[in-house]
């Protein structure tokens, strides 16, 4: 009898764990609904536990949310509906779009979706799933996902500084970029242990000027391959400057704000003269290939570019500019080889982004 009863035991319990395997109920309601994780250790209510639960689950969401390109070119706003299912070992399932607003965000949401089960198990979390009767439950959830364009910020942060970006009025140097051009090519020193050297070029400064006057270089770049000791020449004309600048205003107050301008080292010794003219001219045929490029002259105004290049092959703006001009007339291999030897001479960030598009290695 006993060995009756074991049979019939196990039998009994076999087929309760073949009804719970099968069990595909999804409750659209359940008695506890399913919660995100983070708020179960609160000391609190039910009710705050999931006003917190609900504030973690979109601020993941919003979180790893990349507006469409799409969407953001063409205004698209609104609000996009999806549902899953939490099943009972606390990861999601089955992934719908209820509701599209269209410029590609459904198809974002759902992608934040599907690699939410894979972000939880890395941080070695799950949902806390829906029960029904005390008993553990497949649920299913509906989440609305907002997306709203964001007004562009006034400023941007760089390393520890704010600058602003949009101003009512902008920062300007005491009598204008004529006033300015002056005082840098009368106070440009050239580095006295390459007076010898004929090295000639150009260096694009970013300052940062704040609210008091005072003068912070962001960035130098030396298109021309000149060294670190014009570039401290540089730095040191540019910061000498403060006090000489109007500072920008926003909404009634001033402003920190950056300005970008170029430094020219010329050398002044007889010997270097021609060398001098020559870099003179190598600018005269930029501007000309330029002006010829953009009336449609393409292969004329490239010529130019290279005329240039000829006489200076380390001028990474010749390069850069002439690079372009390859680009929009589709002469991809060109362009790679010129903006290649451009990267070499001063990291872009733009030449780097295009580098792999261009070419094609």
């Amino acid at each position: 009898m006993k060995q009756l009863l074991t049979i019939i035991s196990l039998c009994c319990f076999l087929a309760t764990q073949i009804n719970a395997q099968q069990d595909t109920t999804i409750y659209k309601i359940a008695e506890v609904q399913p919660r995100f994780p983070g708020c179960e250790g609160l000391d609190t209510t039910l009710a705050v536990i999931n006003e917190c639960s609900q504030a973690s689950l979109l601020s993941f969401v919003n979180g790893n949310i990349v507006y469409p390109w799409g969407a953001s070119q063409n205004g698209i706003e609104g609000m996009v509906v999806v549902s899953f299912v939490v099943e009972k070992d606390g990861f999601i399932s089955n992934p719908k779009i209820l509701r599209d607003i269209g410029g590609g965000c459904g198809e974002e949401a759902m992608r934040v979706l599907n690699g939410m089960n894979e972000a939880l198990k890395d941080a070695n979390l799950a949902w806390i799933p829906g029960t029904r009767g005390g008993e553990v439950v497949r649920t299913q959830y509906t989440l609305p996902v907002k997306f709203k364009l964001r007004e562009p910020l006034d400023y941007s942060i760089v390393g520890l500084d704010t600058v602003y970006v949009i101003t009512d009025d902008s920062l300007s140097f005491q009598g204008g970029n004529e006033a300015l051009m002056t005082y840098l090519s009368e106070n440009l020193q050239y580095p006295k242990s390459y007076k010898d050297s004929c090295f000639v070029g150009s260096m694009d400064v970013k300052v940062l000027v704040k609210p008091d006057g005072t003068v912070k270089v962001l960035d130098v770049s030396d298109y021309s391959k000149l060294g670190s000791d014009f570039q401290f020449e540089a730095i040191q004309v540019a910061t000498s400057t403060v006090g000489k600048w109007t500072p920008a205003t926003r909404k009634g107050r001033q402003v920190p704000s950056a300005y970008d301008f170029f430094v020219v080292f010329k050398p002044t010794e007889a010997n270097c003269q021609s060398r001098v003219a020559e870099y003179d001219q190598a600018n005269l045929l930029v501007e000309e290939g330029a002006t010829l490029f953009n009336s449609g002259e393409t292969e004329a105004g490239i010529q130019k570019f290279s005329e240039a290049i000829e006489m200076f092959p380390n001028n990474a703006n010749f390069l850069y500019l002439r690079g372009q001009a390859y680009m929009n007339t589709d002469r991809n291999d060109e362009a790679c080889a010129d903006f290649t030897r451009v990267k070499a001479i001063l990291p872009i960030g733009l030449v780097n982004q295009l580098l792999p598009i261009l070419c094609k290695e």
